[in-house]
């Protein structure tokens, strides 16, 4: 499990069939300190986080396979829960 910050969202108009429907989080992933760190993620929302919120991530792929419900499906990140600070 991993803190980001929700610093936009993703819209693609060709994507991966399993993706329909999801919301795509662009997040920027944060350290101990919740200074930013590393690279941004594009995550699966299902949780409906807005900018600015903080959101637990988890990069299980097939957790994330599963939560989508597509074996076959791209996606690693996902948001496991909004945090409240």
């Amino acid at each position: 499990m991993q803190l980001g910050r929700v610093i936009g969202h993703a819209t693609a108009t060709i994507k991966h069939p399993s993706m329909n429907g999801w919301r795509m989080a662009v997040v920027q992933i944060l350290n101990a300190a919740r200074q930013p760190e590393a690279d941004p993620v594009i995550a699966a929302d299902k949780f409906g986080s807005g900018i600015g919120d903080i959101v637990v991530l988890n990069s299980d792929g097939k957790a994330a396979r599963e939560m989508i419900g597509d074996n076959k499906s791209p996606v690693r990140w996902f948001v496991i829960g909004i945090s409240n600070e």
